[in-house]
């Protein structure tokens, strides 16, 4: 873990309320894979949540940048977007 996230310049962790997460998922699931409700929950209550609080949420406390609402923090994005081209301007004036 901490020899890969040393690799990074800026690690941001992408915050998006459970209750959206889980809607996301129910929406794409239902329409785009033809999934019932029923079973997308089963698979969050017995899979997806549980992954995501052994895997995923303890990366925030090594996150530079934690991101809240996801793509509707546009201030955010737009910080990162910033972050980025100014690495890329003095990496090629090295």
């Amino acid at each position: 873990g901490g020899r890969l996230r040393s690799c990074f310049d800026l690690k941001v962790f992408v915050d998006v309320e459970a209750d959206t997460r889980l809607a996301r998922r129910i929406r794409r699931d239902v329409e785009e894979r033809g999934r019932d409700v029923k079973n997308v929950l089963q698979q969050y209550e017995l899979t997806v949540k549980p992954s995501f609080d052994t895997f995923v949420s303890p990366t925030k406390k090594h996150a530079d940048l934690i991101v809240p609402r996801g793509a509707e923090n546009v201030a955010a994005i737009d910080m990162m977007v910033e972050h980025v081209k100014s690495r890329c301007k003095s990496s090629t004036t090295v």
